[in-house]
């Protein structure tokens, strides 16, 4: 079973979406600041990170960094997450290290999608296909 480290500090999108991926067969780890997120992925070693990038205590920018300047997380895929579309926000996450960016509201079938194809396929025997709404 893969595992997703999801750093997130919002409860109602920390809930959700760690039902839905768990539904969908991964095992979710959870981190509720950028801080906490890098040492959860330094000792929990998680197949992906899904980074919200507005984060207290560390912001997920410089989360990302410190995972990606670590011998010990930089092969780690981190898909950042954010409410902020903004012009220019996708290339400031690849800048950061990131591997793929997703917008909030969550449309799961996309984000499954960007999971998958940085993890080299699904999580397990789940329907990655399904068209559940977020």
């Amino acid at each position: 079973m893969r595992t997703i480290l999801l750093v997130e500090d919002n409860e109602m999108n920390r809930d959700m979406l760690s039902r839905r991926l768990e539904r969908k067969g991964y095992r979710v780890e959870v981190a509720v600041d950028g801080l906490r997120g890098v040492e959860m992925a330094v000792s929990h070693a998680p197949d992906l990170v899904l980074m919200d990038m507005s984060l207290p205590v560390l912001d997920g920018w410089e989360a990302t960094r410190r995972l990606k300047a670590a011998p010990a997380t930089r092969h780690v895929p981190v898909i950042a997450l954010t409410a902020h579309a903004m012009a220019g926000d996708r290339e400031k996450a690849l800048q950061a290290g990131c591997d793929d960016y997703d917008t909030k509201p969550i449309e799961l079938p996309r984000l499954l999608g960007k999971i998958e194809a940085l993890l080299g396929g699904a999580a397990g025997p789940a329907d990655a296909t399904d068209k559940e709404s977020p």
